[in-house]
């Protein structure tokens, strides 16, 4: 019997303790902490905007932190991502695999954008110094991370990013086996809900009434 090359990494299990689904409802729960704390931190920005606005002089740059315009962005961006992620949750609880859809393509999405920077860092390694360079002056370690070998940072960041993809990967193989699972689940169960209140059944040719009197020999003729 043929199988898919993709049915090796099939598993219901996840972090070697709990379910797929499980993990998944963990999974989307802390997406939605995380979304909800950055969305209270930007309406407090949004009504508050002094407390965290910082001008370019504070930034040594040409720019603004955070204008008005790339707030509500962002403010939109993470209603989306509440959404999204209450969507996964409810799914994976209620056993909705369409639900888990959205959260899977967010996580594909992201994962190649982390393989873009990845492979940006690799092709490019003078765009990290070019970065530190634009860092504010104020910059937390700005001079110590500066004064690292140029080879020995590159390896270090592809180290971290290389960690973070298989995390990512891992992560996306849960919930992917989530919907495979809830999606095979609803499917078994429509099939025994069709078999057990299916009533018609057909008989072969040979139990047909009307076959079974033209096969059945005719009676002796009795002479009266």
């Amino acid at each position: 019997m043929l199988s898919s090359p993709w049915a090796r990494f099939y598993s219901n299990s996840c972090c070697l303790c709990c379910h797929v689904r499980t993990g998944t409802i963990i999974l989307g729960v802390w997406y939605l902490i995380i979304n909800s704390v950055v969305l209270l931190i930007l309406l407090s920005a949004l009504t508050d905007p002094d407390q965290y606005h910082l001008t370019s002089a504070e930034l040594g740059g040409e720019f603004e932190f955070m204008d008005d315009a790339n707030m509500c962005i962002a403010t939109a961006i993470s209603l989306l991502m509440i959404l999204i992620c209450a969507m996964a949750t409810y799914g994976a609880y209620k056993q909705h695999a369409a639900w888990i859809i959205p959260f899977f393509c967010y996580q594909i999405f992201d994962f190649a954008l982390n393989t873009l920077v990845a492979i940006s860092v690799l092709v490019y390694p003078s765009t990290i110094q070019d970065y530190l360079r634009q860092l504010p002056s104020n910059f937390p370690y700005k001079e110590e991370i500066m004064s690292v070998n140029p080879t020995c940072l590159v390896v270090i960041i592809l180290l971290f990013l290389s960690i973070i993809l298989a995390f990512k990967g891992y992560l996306i193989s849960c919930v992917w086996n989530c919907y495979r699972y809830i999606n095979g689940r609803n499917n078994s169960d429509v099939l025994v809900y069709i078999t057990t209140n299916d009533t018609a059944v057909l008989l072969p040719p040979y139990d047909d009434p009307v076959n079974r009197a033209a096969k059945d020999p005719p009676p002796p003729y009795v002479s009266a």
